[in-house]
């Protein structure tokens, strides 16, 4: 009899784990409560994998000897309670495809703010180093589908804290941890310690062959080291001090020191600009100069760098105001970084579904930048009652065209209008992808 893995959710990591089950030999069957899109379902039928869709029948279900859930799906789930209630085994689908990956070697990387950049960079790296690498995971690609079908050697992956929940094996050689802040506390009981317990989940497994890059000047990451069993060998990245092994930034030069050649260069060279980039940079650099990358072709690779979509987007210039896209900003920390980064008098564009965001960590840099806040959202109480005393001007919205146009009525020649909502977009969007095609396709109407 071959063991039966039923997967729950038909999204992209769902149905990647089904295609690797499948091929491994598992009885697969695919349950998800919604509709399933139609690539994914097309895809499922390609292989004839048994699935359902916009229901869940539990005879189908609790009869498994193992369940991947997907990241999206909560413990306080029924459906879950009950699988756990029977002692059946979870996972996740990176622990699925770490199972499989063979000899191939993984960079995990995890953070509050920064891992998407820092994964991308780390894989151009990887790319102009000459290395035959995947991005995978949580940036959008199935990292199990990606070894059904078209395995390498090195895998790059962004890692969140819901695929951590629920490894058992799961071991990067490279570890990467951005930073810590308050996130997803709605998943996480609203209590902080669990989100951090969740994040150094990334080092459980590490071995004294493995390494681990950190971030020396976050204060919860530092906080909490010490907490837990770090077997790996840690390589820190810093701007408050030189250090022999990892990174740091001094009088605008970055140096690289983990490999057996230092790197160095000046962080005017980056095609990544703000302090935030410095340091997702300093990371990136470190993994590859881990991985035996030449110290010129990471030099290279962090002069060539395009920056995402969604991810601090220039978007336009019209009549002398430029919009910026940074619809990635699903929290209170990434808009920080955003408006950190502004040097010139800023429209912002906040607003969407709020998972119990704390505003006052913005207040400082939105007295210093901000001239007007544009909400974007159905609910916008929270945003006025925490700006109110700080900007002179608030309107509201109730679309992506709305906001723009209203931004734009309100800047002048010189401004920036920047879209970081420091929410989720569920409200008003299908996601933060669909709320940043909105907005840019807004900008180009004016």
């Amino acid at each position: 009899m071959s063991k039966r893995l039923v997967i729950l959710g038909a999204g992209e990591s769902g149905v990647g784990a089904a295609i690797l089950g499948q091929q491994q030999g598992y009885d697969v069957f695919v349950s998800d409560g919604q509709a399933i899109k139609d690539n994914y379902r097309a895809e499922l039928e390609s292989y004839n994998i048994p699935f359902e869709a916009g229901k869940h029948t539990e005879d189908l279900i609790l009869n498994a000897d193992e369940v991947m859930k997907s990241p999206g799906i909560p413990e306080k789930n029924e459906l879950v309670k009950k699988i756990r209630a029977k002692g059946i085994p979870v996972i996740s689908e990176i622990e699925l495809a770490y199972r499989h990956k063979g000899d191939s070697k993984i960079i995990g990387i995890t953070g509050a703010n920064g891992k998407t950049t820092t994964t991308a960079l780390t894989y151009h790296i990887c790319k102009v180093g000459g290395l035959d690498a995947a991005i995978v995971g949580n940036i959008g690609y199935s990292f199990a589908k990606q070894v059904a079908l078209d395995p390498k050697p090195l895998y790059v992956a962004e890692i969140s804290s819901f695929q951590l929940d629920d490894i058992k094996t799961f071991r990067p050689d490279i570890a990467i941890l951005t930073n810590i802040t308050e996130d997803h506390l709605d998943r996480y009981d609203y209590k902080f310690q669990n989100y951090i317990n969740s994040k150094f989940r990334i080092v459980e497994n590490q071995t004294e062959n493995d390494y681990f890059i950190y971030c020396e000047d976050d204060p919860v990451t530092m906080q909490n080291l010490g907490h837990f069993t770090i077997k790996s060998n840690p390589l820190p990245f810093t701007m408050s001090r030189e250090i022999n092994r990892g990174a740091f930034i001094q009088n605008g030069k970055m140096t690289i020191a983990s490999g057996d050649e230092k790197v160095q260069m000046s962080i005017y060279d980056f095609a990544l600009k703000g302090k935030h980039n410095q340091y997702n940079t300093m990371a990136a650099g470190i993994a590859g100069a881990t991985i035996g990358i030449r110290k010129e072709k990471i030099r290279d690779a962090v002069q060539t760098f395009e920056s995402l979509e969604h991810r601090m987007e220039p978007v336009s210039v019209v009549r002398g105001v430029t919009f910026i896209n940074d619809s990635k900003a699903t929290n209170v920390n990434s808009t920080w970084y955003a408006l950190e980064s502004m040097d010139k008098p800023t429209i912002l564009i906040l607003g969407g579904v709020d998972k119990g965001n704390d505003y006052t960590l913005l207040t400082d840099l939105v007295k210093e930048k901000v001239k007007a806040i544009v909400c974007m959202g159905v609910d916008n109480r929270k945003i006025h009652e925490a700006f109110q005393h700080d900007v002179e001007v608030m309107v509201n919205t109730g679309s992506a065209r709305e906001a723009v146009q209203a931004a734009f009525h309100l800047a002048n020649k010189g401004d920036v209008v920047l879209l970081s909502p420091a929410c989720a977009s569920f409200d008003l969007f299908k996601n933060y992808e669909d709320r940043g095609d909105q907005f840019k396709a807004a900008v180009r109407e004016l």
